[in-house]
């Protein structure tokens, strides 16, 4: 785990609100904030590390983004705080402190500043190198230049009409964007990777080439339904999607995961296309993953390294306990959305609710258990188990919970029949 960033105040109101799942204005704050301090410390990492040689460059492109903040604030920090920026610096500051491998990429930084600069409206004048062909406006798509070499950027360069730009691709209904432009929209071959690829397959995951307008239309249609299933059964998650999803980055094909969080692209998730009633659950799942990120940023929730021995039911691999415990609270979320869509009559919600709460409900003794936990981890774990044992207040029909459990336990004791050794960490 990364060293806690510091200056935040969580209070127990705050933390038990964020433990249940459930959307609360202070926890959504709280996670913004992270975010913003986070990237900004980032940022100032990579200016502090850059080379000698390249450290004037990088000055002039910090005074372009600080001209154009004084002109509109709210467009360079959606530059900076856009997803894919996070994987830009966190990979760029791994380059400059690393002796060998290839050079960092400053001069997106170069990128960023113009960016913030076209949205702000400033005059400006700059040169930068297209990379490939290429030039990237993070937040507006990219520029594909007739002719190689340095190229000179003033604030009539982007228009979205030229058929030299391609446009990043807004999703319908919000500020999200579907992005498959973004060179760091995924992370390079030396990043951690996903905090948790995917709800139930696990395997690699990587980003989609550019999509057709064939392809974009699909993605407005399954996101535009995802999002009338959630503002129709869980109005609070939907809004809460709203706030901390800035962009959807396309899986390619071959990945069987459904979803994919990034820890460097706060505010991102990777998909793949699907129906609606699956889409949105892997919405409402992904985002409690970025939260419980940004919340381990700031507090120490426990102390075990990262050895894969526990048993989790959504998953055939064994976990280490963060991986468990990831698992645990985007599961908690899901079994709270299918309960509310269950009662809105959704089909099959009662049994997809049954199911991921039997899960959820099978691992919690043995995480709020686990000796590794401090005691800010206890309290959230406990939290954790609150909300769970609160859905008793609204059951699903029939014995269907109890049908879920016991087909967990069969999935328990198979698992420990192909992991003898892991037995003890299958425990309840």
């Amino acid at each position: 785990m990364s060293a806690p960033l510091t200056g935040f105040t969580v209070t127990s109101a705050t933390l038990r609100a964020l433990a249940s799942t459930e959307p609360c204005a202070d926890g959504t704050r709280l996670v913004r904030d992270i975010r913003r301090s986070k990237r900004l410390v980032l940022l100032r990492g990579v200016l502090d590390a850059a080379p000698g040689g390249r450290a004037g460059e990088a000055a002039d492109h910090w005074a372009l983004l600080e001209e154009a903040e004084r002109r509109d604030p709210d467009a360079v920090r959606d530059v900076l705080h856009y997803p894919a920026t996070g994987v830009w610096a966190e990979e760029t500051l791994r380059r400059l402190h690393a002796p060998y491998g290839p050079p960092a990429d400053l001069g997106h930084l170069g990128a960023l500043a113009v960016a913030a600069a076209l949205r702000s409206g400033i005059t400006f004048k700059t040169t930068l190198r297209p990379v490939h062909g290429r030039l990237v406006l993070p937040t507006l798509g990219l520029l594909r230049p007739a002719r190689p070499g340095p190229l000179a950027l003033t604030e009539g360069c982007w228009d979205p009409d030229d058929p030299a730009a391609l446009v990043l691709h807004p999703l319908p209904g919000g500020r999200t964007a579907l992005d498959d432009l973004d060179p760091y929209r995924a992370p390079g071959p030396t990043d951690p990777g996903p905090v948790h690829p995917g709800p139930v397959h696990p395997g690699p995951v990587r980003p989609a080439r550019r999509l057709t307008p064939k392809g974009h239309k699909r993605w407005d249609t399954q996101w535009s339904g995802a999002l009338t299933l959630l503002d129709r059964y869980d109005t609070a998650r939907a809004d809460e999607i709203g706030l901390l999803l800035r962009s959807v980055v396309p899986l390619g094909g071959g990945s069987r995961s459904s979803g994919a969080t990034l820890p460097a692209a706060a505010g991102s998730v990777l998909a793949r296309t699907q129906a609606p009633p699956a889409l949105a659950a892997t919405l409402v799942h992904e985002v409690q993953h970025g939260k419980l990120t940004a919340l381990a940023d700031i507090l120490t929730l426990h102390t075990a390294d990262r050895t894969p021995r526990h048993w989790a039911p959504w998953r055939s691999d064994p976990r280490p306990l963060e991986g468990l415990l990831h698992g645990a609270y985007a599961h908690l979320a899901l079994a709270g959305y299918w309960q509310r869509a269950a009662l809105y009559g959704a089909r099959g919600a009662w049994a997809q609710h049954a199911r991921i709460r039997a899960q959820v409900a099978a691992v919690l003794p043995a995480l709020h258990g686990h000796p590794q936990l401090t005691s800010t981890g206890r309290e959230f774990t406990a939290a954790m188990a609150v909300a769970e044992r609160a859905m008793d207040d609204l059951p699903p029909p029939g014995d269907q919970h109890a049908v879920a459990r016991r087909a967990v336990d069969r999935e328990r004791r198979a698992w420990c029949a192909l992991h003898p050794e892991l037995a003890p960490f299958a425990e309840g």
